[in-house]
């Protein structure tokens, strides 16, 4: 029997734009699922740098994108479009968002849906699609990281840091991270970072060439951007990949590219959010082909540091502004 789908939802609005405490709760109509899309009744949605900056009116929407935040969410399938063949109503889900993921009820191609990995709660789900994905393209498969290769991963207790960790191990590398507390570094070690570096107390340069006895690293994953750039050009092996996904620290640095010319380095840059459906879809697929048996087999968990209902959202995003969360932070309607 169909889902009884009421004809209004409560959303989260910022309006006008500005810091935490301009989120509000609306009330929006609830969109139908167009051809190839799904609706899906939100049980969680997962809280990303790019929703603060949304926020604040610095992150304009892609075309076609809902003026609602939200990156990520998971739930129940409530209605398919037409030419939806894999997901019925009923099914639970997690989905990768163009935005829209702070409402009741949120549509996603079915294609950047994927089911809810063993062993996982439906509302934890619901931080795995965006940082999962960012991760596994861009270290992965752009940045090609092998077995026996070493990799330094900016910020590890990030929601990126989590997952670049556990996918880094599960591939086999030796996995250097950074952090600002000692409490952080414990928490990267349990995610199975070989070495966990307080950046308030010691040179993530100093550590990495001491470890691998002056070689470097082979790939950086930056979150940062700004001064960290041109120490980390320096810092990497022959032939190595530096990743920029995100320039929250600056974007602009001086940059000495003999390193570059002489140890044959790749830098390179990528967002998820503007790619096609075919290109997140794609990655999607990969997720569960590749990275959901880990969770199956208990090689990897999702690492979840407070859930808010959506009355408490600025709370969310104060608490992911002040960065002392560790892992994901969600908002449940």
């Amino acid at each position: 029997m169909p889902k009884l789908i009421p004809d209004q939802m409560t959303v989260i609005v910022a309006d006008p734009p500005g810091g935490a405490d301009a989120l509000n709760l609306a009330r929006w109509p609830v969109p139908a699922p167009g051809p190839g899309e799904v609706l899906i009744k939100v049980h969680a949605a997962g809280v990303n740098g790019a929703d603060l900056r949304e926020r604040e009116g610095k992150y304009p929407v892609p075309p076609g994108a809902p003026d609602i935040m939200g990156l990520e969410a998971s739930g129940e399938i409530v209605a398919v479009g037409t030419g939806c063949n894999r997901f019925q109503v009923g099914d639970a889900v997690c989905a990768l968002l163009i935005g829209g993921g702070y409402a009741e009820y949120a549509l996603s191609p079915e294609g950047q849906c994927m089911a809810v990995p063993d062993n996982e709660s439906l509302i934890n789900a619901a931080g795995l699609p965006e940082v999962f994905c960012t991760v596994w393209t861009n270290m992965m498969d752009r940045c090609a990281l092998k077995a026996g290769e070493s990799v330094l991963i900016q910020g590890g207790t990030s929601g990126i840091g989590h997952a670049a960790i556990h996918l880094a191990k599960a591939q086999g590398a030796t996995v250097f991270a950074t952090a600002r507390t000692d409490e952080k570094c414990a928490a990267m070690r349990r995610f199975g970072a070989d070495h966990a570096i307080n950046y308030r107390q010691q040179d993530f340069v100093d550590v990495c060439r001491t470890e691998t006895n002056g070689r470097g690293v082979d790939v950086i994953i930056d979150i940062i951007g700004g001064d960290y750039l041109p120490r980390e050009v320096e810092l990497l092996a022959h032939s190595g990949r530096l990743m920029i996904i995100n320039l929250r620290g600056g974007k602009r640095a001086e940059i000495d590219f003999s390193h570059v010319h002489g140890k044959h380095l790749t830098i390179t840059g990528a967002r998820l959010r503007p790619r096609s459906i075919e290109e997140k879809s794609s990655i999607c697929r990969a997720l569960e082909d590749r990275v959901w048996p880990l969770f199956t087999a208990g090689k990897i968990t999702t690492e979840t540091c407070a859930v808010f209902p959506f009355s408490k959202a600025a709370q969310a995003h104060h608490l992911m502004e002040s960065s002392q969360h560790i892992g994901k932070i969600l908002l449940t309607p």
